[in-house]
């Protein structure tokens, strides 16, 4: 194979990672593949800041698996399984970290799709198999009424473009419950695991993986928050030396970017608060990429959330947002951003709980409303990053205001997924997530500072405003004032993407 331009950092990991490959069977340099062998797991840590080329390796790793012959496995369909087979799954703790990556041509998808996968319908998996490659063209005579040769056609066009069985079924006119028939926790363990953004992991996660996978290889910023109640520690702190693989060179986005110049700043021990804001304000003067922002572009909210350091004042912006656009206090309007708070659903209903997290409603999904669904206390979403992304699903919305100790309930079914409104977030909540425009409220880490708390021996708001910073992909809003501006127009959803079908799920009793 042609090796990817690497710097010395990126190329002394590639070796690293190709030697722990090679001693399991697997030769990226020729190309060839042994089945796996039976031993003890290997774990291993690619470690840098942002802008250090983690995702290129873990790109180019995946393509130098791919040509060698080794089979992706998505969340979706595996197909049969061979003796001789190997295979690796690219994955991430949230639906959004996961689409970051598909974005840039990585096919991955979320841990939890991976721990819980779908049972199809004997009838269909011909169909799956076919676009997987193992099987022939089905004959559409015994199939579903109705599922002609064109919409076979439809189904191969998308699977070709988007590697999506579930997609490309749904291109050819199926609903997911023609073809799903459940979902089951995967009992028999996997090949290889790449792990993007794993300073997210917990240890709970970190063990389910090791149980699945016999090598892992996780990608992380070590600069970033630890998950809550791990003391500033992350998985791989407690790894050895010898399986920590460090990239400290910053290869710069195009043309230089002053948002990881800024980042990349407060590496410095010496630099205090108020020299901060001024580097970014000469930068805000220099380049348009860089915002001095004196209010909150409540426009901005609708399509990415404000980043917050403390809990009042996420709820104080979301409460104005929702004023700005004349919303009710006792419903939503379509297009307003929500955050999956989990499924409130007794154990009796595990099998809905499993379907609902597999189809992309985790804790922590940003979700937008787009509607009331057909039965009283259902909703109609779009779940941001999800592979399918429509559905629709009993839920509980909870609006939290200032000063009141329990939320506002505008409407809820009995049980469902629960959410929270998702206009501000905590930047604990933003890891693993990027968007073209990020606003940061500038007064929160101000805040953070003046309290003089550390983490891991680092100044708290270094730590907030290093991942808030890097969470911004094309401009950063450093917003310095509490003001919010006017909205230009009412809110929105003909701009998100319409999937083939919509996807219908129920979480009441009985059904």
């Amino acid at each position: 194979m042609t090796l990817p331009a690497l710097s010395p950092d990126q190329a002394e990991a590639w070796d690293a990672l190709a030697a722990v490959l090679e001693e399991s069977g697997i030769d990226l340099v020729s190309e060839e593949i042994a089945p796996p062998k039976p031993g003890k797991g290997r774990v291993m840590a690619v470690i840098g800041k942002a802008g250090s080329g983690k995702t290129l390796l873990l790109a180019e790793l995946t393509k130098a698996l791919k040509a060698a012959g080794v089979d992706i496995v998505s969340g979706d369909y595996e197909g049969k399984k061979r003796k001789d087979r190997r295979t690796v799954a690219i994955l991430a703790p949230t639906n959004k970290a996961a689409f970051v990556l598909r974005m840039r041509g990585v096919p991955a998808t979320t841990i939890h799709r991976i721990l819980y996968t779908p049972v199809y319908d004997p009838e269909y998996e011909r169909i799956a198999d076919w676009l997987t490659g193992v099987g022939e063209r089905p004959s559409v005579d015994g199939l579903m009424e109705g599922l002609t040769e064109a919409a076979l056609d439809r189904a191969k066009a998308f699977y070709d473009q988007h590697a999506s069985i579930p997609g490309a079924l749904a291109a050819a006119g199926l609903r997911g419950s023609d073809f799903i028939r459940g979902w089951k926790r995967r009992e028999e363990g996997l090949d290889i695991g790449l792990i993007d953004e794993a300073s997210m992991l917990d240890e709970r996660q970190f063990e389910d993986l090791r149980e699945i996978f016999p090598i892992l290889i996780l990608f992380g910023d070590p600069a970033q928050l630890a998950p809550v109640g791990q003391s500033g520690e992350m998985v791989f702190d407690r790894l050895a030396a010898s399986q920590r693989l460090t990239l400290s060179r910053i290869h710069r986005q195009e043309g230089d970017s002053p948002i990881l110049d800024l980042a990349h700043a407060l590496a410095d021990p010496r630099l205090e608060f108020d020299a901060f804001e001024r580097m970014i304000r000469e930068a805000a003067a220099s380049d348009p990429r860089v915002i001095w922002a004196e209010r909150v572009e409540s426009d901005l909210m609708a399509q990415s959330p404000v980043l917050v350091w403390r809990n009042i004042t996420r709820i104080k912006l979301i409460q104005a947002f929702r004023s700005a656009y004349g919303a009710p206090g006792d419903a939503l309007l379509p297009g307003e951003p929500l955050i999956c708070d989990g499924l409130e659903l007794p154990l009796k209903h595990r099998k809905k709980r499993i379907d609902l997290e597999a189809r992309g409603l985790i804790k922590g999904a940003q979700v937008v409303y787009l509607g009331p669904g057909r039965k009283p206390g259902f909703s109609r979403l779009h779940v941001v990053g999800a592979e399918e992304p429509r559905l629709s699903a009993a839920s509980i919305v909870k609006i939290e205001m200032p000063d009141v100790e329990e939320p506002f309930i505008p409407f809820a079914a009995r049980m469902g997924a629960a959410f929270l409104h998702g206009a501000a977030v905590t930047i604990h909540k933003a890891q693993g997530s990027q968007w073209p425009d990020v606003q940061v409220f500038a007064p929160d880490i101000a805040a953070a500072a003046w309290s003089g708390r550390s983490e891991a021996g680092i100044a708290l708001w270094k730590r907030l405003a290093y991942v808030a910073i890097t969470r911004a992909q094309e401009r950063l809003h450093w917003v310095v004032k509490s003001r919010l501006a006017r909205p230009s127009g009412p809110l929105r959803t003909d701009h998100l993407e319409a999937p083939a079908s919509v996807l219908e799920l129920a979480a009441e009793p009985g059904e």
